[in-house]
């Protein structure tokens, strides 16, 4: 039997995007749906890769320690003011 500290430690980033759209969607990239079982595992795997080899801050992402990110309404408004998106002129309108 397979230790899942291995499978993640030897999982490739490719591996993970995949299993992470898999989850996100509910079917793989061959339009095949994931059993409710498949997806439960799948998002297991997703979030222990997240917590282990990833290191994310983004707010709901999973931290090294295993709890989710929940950043407060201020750190998220400080983390949304940077550069606008779009600039438009009155007579662009």
């Amino acid at each position: 039997m397979t230790d899942i500290n291995q499978v993640i430690e030897q999982m490739p980033i490719e591996v993970y995007e995949r299993l992470r759209s898999a989850a996100e969607l509910g079917k793989w990239e061959d339009g095949t749906v994931l059993s409710e079982t498949q997806r439960e595992s799948t998002l297991q795997v997703v979030m222990l890769y997240q917590a282990r080899k990833l290191e994310q801050t983004e707010h709901f992402t999973i931290a090294p320690d295993g709890k989710i990110n929940e950043l407060s309404k201020a750190e998220l408004q400080k983390q949304f003011r940077g550069e606008p998106i779009a600039e438009f002129k009155a007579q662009d309108l």
